[in-house]
C-alpha cells in the first residue's frame, strides 16, 4: 500500500514522540505548591503563606507573609515583638530573604521594628546592598514608613530580669527556647523562595548575630535544586555555611533529609564532644516538592502545608 509523503511525516511524528511520552508519564508528579518551616509556630505561618500559594501567588510574597506572623505574636519569645533580649535587655531582631532569582536581602542587630523580614525584602529591592545593621538598618525602615515601636514585653523583660539574677548564659535551642522561624515554599509556577527571621539566642551577648541573616548560613535557595534553612545554634550552622551545603548535597542526588543529616554529622565531625551538648537543625525542599529535615538532639519539629494537609512532624535526630 501506498503512503503518502504527509502520511509518512505523521507516521515519522508520532512514532519519535513516543520514547518521550512514556519518560513524561513515568516522572514523578511535582508536589507545588508546598511550604514548609520550623518548629510549632510554622503551622501558623504556613496558614498564612498558604493563602498565597493556593491562590497562584509567588513563593516570595508567602514566605515572607508566613514569616510575620510569629513575627507579630508577643507571645513567640523568640521572633520579633516579645523576644527575649540581649544581656543588656534590648531586643535585638536579625532576619533575611531570598528569591528564586538569587536576588537577597538582610537585617541584622535591628531595633524597635516588628517585621524585620520586610524590612529585609526592602534592602533587596530598594537598595544595591544585601544587609544593613544596627542603627543604620533601622534608618533604612524609618525612611520606609515602618513603625518604631517597643519590642520588649512585660512578659520578657520579667523573664531577663530573671536571669540578671545570675547571668548564666547557656546557648540551648529546642523546643523550649529556639530561636528561629525558617521558611521555605515552591510555588505553582515552580518558584522557590525564603525566609528566616529571629531574636536570636535569649541573653546573648550585645551585638552578637547568629546564622539567621546570612545567606548561606541561615538560609539558601537555588531555583534549580531546592532551598534550606537552619535554626539552632548558629556559630555552628556558620561554620560549616550549613544552608548552602545542604542544597549542594541535594545538588548531588541526595534526599532533603540525606542532605540535612549529612550537614548535621559535618558539624559532628567539626566537634563531637560540643556537638552532644546544643541542637541545631535543618529543614529543606526539593524543587520537585519533596522535604526532609534532621536535627542534632530530639525535639526539633517543623510544619508542612500543601494541598493535602498542613501538619507538624518530628524531626530526625542523631542523638
Amino acid at each position: 500500500m501506498k503512503t503518502s509523503r504527509r502520511q509518512f511525516l505523521k507516521l515519522t511524528a508520532a512514532a519519535s514522540a513516543l520514547p518521550f511520552a512514556s519518560m513524561a508519564a513515568s516522572a514523578p508528579a511535582v508536589n507545588k505548591p508546598i511550604v514548609i518551616s520550623t518548629w510549632n509556630f510554622g503551622k501558623q505561618a504556613n496558614e498564612e503563606a498558604w493563602k498565597i500559594l493556593s491562590a497562584g501567588g509567588k513563593a516570595l510574597d508567602a514566605v515572607e507573609a508566613g514569616a510575620r506572623v510569629p513575627e507579630g505574636d508577643p507571645k513567640e519569645t523568640s521572633v520579633g515583638l516579645g523576644g527575649l533580649p540581649d544581656s543588656d535587655g534590648r531586643v535585638t531582631l536579625d532576619a533575611c530573604i531570598m528569591d528564586e532569582q538569587g536576588n537577597i536581602g538582610s537585617v541584622a542587630c535591628l531595633e524597635h521594628i516588628v517585621h524585620p523580614v520586610s524590612v529585609a525584602r526592602k534592602v533587596m529591592e530598594k537598595t544595591p546592598h544585601v544587609m544593613l545593621v544596627g542603627e543604620g538598618a533601622l534608618q533604612f525602615a524609618l525612611a520606609n514608613g515602618f513603625k518604631k515601636e517597643k519590642l520588649l514585653t512585660k512578659e520578657s523583660e520579667k523573664a531577663w530580669k530573671k536571669w540578671l539574677k545570675e547571668k548564666k548564659y547557656k546557648p540551648v535551642a529546642n523546643i523550649e527556647n529556639h530561636d528561629t522561624i525558617g521558611i521555605v515554599a515552591l510555588d505553582a509556577q515552580g518558584n522557590l523562595s525564603g525566609a528566616c527571621t529571629t531574636s536570636g539566642m535569649a541573653y546573648k551577648m550585645r551585638g552578637r548575630v547568629g546564622d539567621s541573616p546570612i545567606i548561606g548560613a541561615g538560609l539558601y535557595v537555588d531555583n534549580e535544586v531546592g532551598a534550606a534553612t537552619s535554626t539552632g545554634v548558629g556559630e555552628e550552622v556558620i561554620r560549616i555555611v550549613g544552608c548552602h551545603l545542604v542544597v549542594e548535597l541535594m545538588r548531588q542526588g541526595n534526599s532533603p533529609e540525606q542532605a540535612c543529616k549529612m550537614a548535621v554529622e559535618r558539624i559532628i565531625r567539626k566537634n563531637p564532644d560540643k556537638a552532644k551538648t546544643l541542637q541545631v537543625g535543618f529543614l529543606a525542599l526539593s524543587k520537585s516538592g519533596e522535604y526532609g529535615a534532621y536535627c542534632l538532639q530530639k525535639g526539633f519539629t517543623y510544619a508542612v502545608h500543601d494541598s493535602a494537609m498542613n501538619k507538624l512532624f518530628d524531626a530526625s535526630s542523631i542523638y
